[in-house]
């Protein structure tokens, strides 16, 4: 499971409203930059700047991004993903 005190602080502030939801999506230092959370949420987590973790660049905006982000966490290999929402 995510850490949140553990998490990257170049990932986005914020959190999204949505399908009766509060999220606040995060990635935690176990990331591996596997591009699990890249691949399936394009929209929202990508590849850090030092290139060697992956971050939530973007809160979701609506249902379909909502899903993909929910994918993305369900699917990492590490639980490197969190949702403090």
């Amino acid at each position: 499971m995510a850490d949140p005190v553990d998490k990257w602080d170049d990932n986005v502030g914020g959190e999204a409203h949505l399908d009766g939801r509060r999220v606040s999506f995060y990635v935690d230092r176990e990331c591996i930059l596997c591009s699990v959370c890249s691949d399936a949420a394009p929209e929202s987590f990508r590849m850090s700047e030092e290139e060697d973790h992956d971050i939530c660049f973007k809160q979701p905006a609506n249902s379909d991004e909502l899903a993909r982000c929910d994918e993305a966490m369900e699917n990492c290999p590490v639980e490197a993903i969190g949702d403090d929402g």
